[in-house]
């Protein structure tokens, strides 16, 4: 049912494990979407910009939510993800550190994403 409504879902990921459950949210919304058969963009911003990185969403605990990095692997098998390029720099994370499949892009990248037809973004 979702599929066929062809929307591109983007869902900006602004916490990290400063704020647990919405950072959690933000993943969960997004693989719950992409298993769906939605077209999702998931894009790492601020403290989640670290998920970007091999093994840091293993660190991340949350009773009762799922495996950070079970959400993650689904979303780059089904979906998008882009680590915010100067949230990236900030933090001195390059793309020869990410995990493959995570891209680094700015902000005319995600407002061509959230401006494109029948596009709904959501921000965690």
């Amino acid at each position: 049912m979702l599929a066929a409504m062809a929307r591109l879902l983007v869902v900006k990921a602004t916490a990290g494990a400063d704020a647990p459950e919405r950072c959690n949210q933000a993943f969960n919304v997004a693989a719950t979407a992409a298993t769906a058969g939605v077209d999702v963009s998931l894009w790492l911003t601020g403290e989640s910009t670290w998920f970007a990185l091999p093994g840091r969403a293993a660190t991340f605990d949350l009773a009762h939510a799922a495996p950070l990095p079970d959400l993650l692997e689904l979303l780059l098998e089904a979906g998008r993800v882009t680590a915010c390029t100067q949230c990236a720099a900030r933090r001195e994370i390059t793309p020869a550190d990410v995990i493959p499949g995570i891209r680094i892009a700015g902000a005319a990248v995600f407002v061509e994403e959230i401006m494109s037809d029948g596009a709904q973004a959501l921000v965690y």
